[in-house]
């Protein structure tokens, strides 16, 4: 299995496609690919998800980490697994669905608000955390955070980034983004993803060079 670190290194950008259709599924996961995404993650509240998640593993599988976001069981990990995905994502911090991810040999990166749930992420197995909802929570609160997670943990905030927020939580520790409304929501036209996969990808590149 490849590194969650290694995808990262690519692109430090997460693409979170929730509400795709398997029908618009391989058309913006192609232009995500063109514009140098790795990571595609496909929330569980998608319809009919696990058909969109099979259809962009099937076609990516050697070089992008396809998976399922907002996995709320451990029922639900073998399902994504059986599907092709190789990654599973959460809004919480759930130690049986950690291990169970880690059982099946996923990657997984649950979401974290405070740092009891980090460590505990952490202890599970998780090979990053999800800091959200980023939005709310603010880069001062991946600060403290990054004082006292150990150096090498992933940190990536997810809910309300944008081109105009990323700089802040860049400075502040973050270890790549996750791309939600702000790139795709379902009624957007694929010139619209593309352009706005654009900005991402421009933004955070700037942010890698001035590191």
């Amino acid at each position: 299995m490849t590194t969650l670190q290694s995808y990262l290194e690519q692109l430090p950008l997460v693409a979170i496609l929730r509400g795709i259709t398997p029908q618009e599924a391989l058309p913006i996961a192609e232009i995500l690919y063109e514009q140098g995404f790795r990571i595609i993650e496909i929330p569980l509240n998608s319809p009919q998800p696990f058909d969109s998640i099979a259809a962009i593993a099937k076609r990516f599988y050697a070089d992008t980490l396809v998976g399922a976001g907002t996995v709320l069981t451990t029922a639900d990990v073998a399902r994504v697994r059986n599907a092709g995905g190789q990654l599973i994502v959460m809004p919480h911090t759930d130690a049986d669905i950690i291990r169970e991810a880690k059982h099946l040999g996923m990657i997984c990166t649950p979401g974290i608000a405070t740092p009891s749930e980090g460590f505990a992420a952490l202890a599970a197995g998780a090979d990053g955390l999800k800091l959200f909802p980023a939005e709310m929570l603010g880069a001062p609160v991946l600060r403290a955070l990054r004082a006292v997670f150990p150096s090498d943990t992933i940190c990536v905030p997810v809910g309300g980034i944008h081109a105009g927020n990323m700089a802040d939580f860049w400075n502040a520790g973050a270890s790549g983004f996750g791309a939600g409304s702000s790139l795709y929501k379902p009624g957007m036209s694929p010139l619209q993803v593309r352009d706005n996969a654009m900005a991402f990808v421009s933004q955070v590149r700037a942010l890698s060079r001035a590191a």
